[in-house]
């Protein structure tokens, strides 16, 4: 007679079985029972349990054969991209982004809107709105989601519901605001700093891949840092590591004399988007009403565009300084919008005034190739891995 714990054990043992195997699937894409036997090292046998067994869940599909010596065939498996779904929302400043992707992280339905974020309920009723129609552009419904993500500015304080440091997402610095995004996709969410998702993109997608230690920095409305240390995201103690708007570089800028100006911090205050529009004021250029138009006239010659487009650089070159003593990255990726739009005139003065200000050699720097869209790769690149985990662990706890 088999006792508790044998069956317990078993049951253990099942389980690790079937997420070694739906872990290669993942990994090799199309592949056979002896191939997944070989990459695991575990017994055919054991591999056409795990096999059956995830079949049966709704978590693989047989996609054919392949020919093998002697006239063999075996056949072929691979993940059932219907098996879970993961919505990305990327809540900025000025747009919200969202996407639909399925298990195997192909994106099926994708919207992109101005926020309606100067209230809160304004904005859950927005994004409830944008997850239906993707929803529904899938054959889905929205309690079909497996997982939400959602980028945020400012920092998530899991112990009480509220988000710090988000000036411009009104309300939401009040306790248990983010609860309110619970019935947006269903109870199963995450919210991530928006900058630590635009670091996981480029470790996923972009220019970080294969880059173990490396730093993103966003420059546009706001500035921020996303940190990957050994390949791993690096959040901090309360998950402020990366809030670079606070190095204190540019003490004697007049921006720093207006309350609102301390509150966002002395690096954001002059090197974000209205700090490049007030220096290239203050350097004669009356009419620049946006960072956009000051690049675009640096490119044409425009004397004080120039000048004001090397003051930034050697804003930024003073932050990447510290960021360079204390975590020597290989590499900085430059992101937001001023880091994107204006990234091809800044690289070559930031690096140069980087030299003459740390004695080590500085990080390559260079530009994001993934754009505006950084943030939502990020929360799918995420969401995926999360939600492949958890479409296995309700299969097997049900098993």
């Amino acid at each position: 007679m088999q006792t508790t714990g044998t069956a317990s054990t078993t049951s253990v043992l099942r389980v690790m079985n079937e997420r070694a195997v739906f872990a290669e699937i993942f990994s090799l894409g199309k592949v056979s029972r002896p191939e997944l036997a070989q990459a695991t090292g575990l017994s055919k046998p054991t591999v056409s349990v795990a096999l059956s067994n995830l079949e049966r869940a709704g978590l693989l599909r047989q996609v054919g054969q392949r020919a093998g010596p002697a006239g063999r065939s075996a056949l072929l498996y691979e993940v059932r991209p219907q098996a879970g779904w993961v919505l990305a929302v990327d809540i900025g400043r000025a747009y919200v982004r969202v996407a639909l992707a399925d298990l195997v992280g192909t994106i099926v339905a994708r919207k992109d809107e101005p926020s309606r974020g100067s209230r809160a309920a304004n904005l859950v009723a927005q994004l409830t709105r944008l997850a239906d129609d993707l929803a529904t552009e899938a054959g889905i419904t929205r309690a079909d989601i497996t997982l939400a993500v959602f980028g945020t500015p400012g920092i998530h304080d899991k112990q009480t519901g509220a988000l710090h440091l988000a000036p411009n997402l009104p309300g939401w610095d009040r306790p248990g605001a983010l609860e309110r995004l619970a019935g947006i996709a269903g109870s199963t969410y995450v919210v991530e700093n928006d900058v630590d998702l635009a670091v996981v993109a480029e470790a996923t997608y972009g220019l970080g891949q294969g880059v173990a230690h490396f730093v993103y920095v966003s420059i546009g409305t706001g500035t921020g840092m996303g940190i990957m240390i050994d390949g791993r995201l690096y959040r901090g103690f309360r998950g402020a590591a990366g809030e670079i708007a606070y190095v204190p570089v540019a003490e004697g800028d007049p921006l720093l004399d207006k309350p609102a100006s301390r509150g966002r911090g002395m690096f954001e205050s002059v090197a974000s988007a209205d700090g490049v529009v007030a220096i290239a004021r203050r350097m004669g250029m009356l009419d620049a009403l946006t960072a956009k138009d000051v690049f675009a006239a640096a490119r044409s010659g425009n004397g004080a565009a120039w000048q004001a487009v090397l003051l930034e650089a050697d804003h930024l070159a003073h932050a990447l300084a510290a960021v360079t003593a204390v975590l020597d990255p290989e590499l900085v990726v430059l992101g937001g919008g001023i880091g994107t739009q204006g990234g091809d005139l800044l690289v070559g003065p930031v690096v140069d005034r980087l030299t003459s200000l740390v004695a080590l050699l500085p990080p390559r720097i260079e530009v994001s190739v993934l754009g505006a869209d950084a943030v939502l790769h990020g929360a799918l690149a995420l969401g995926l891995t999360a939600a492949r985990d958890l479409v296995l662990d309700r299969a097997t706890s049900n098993g």
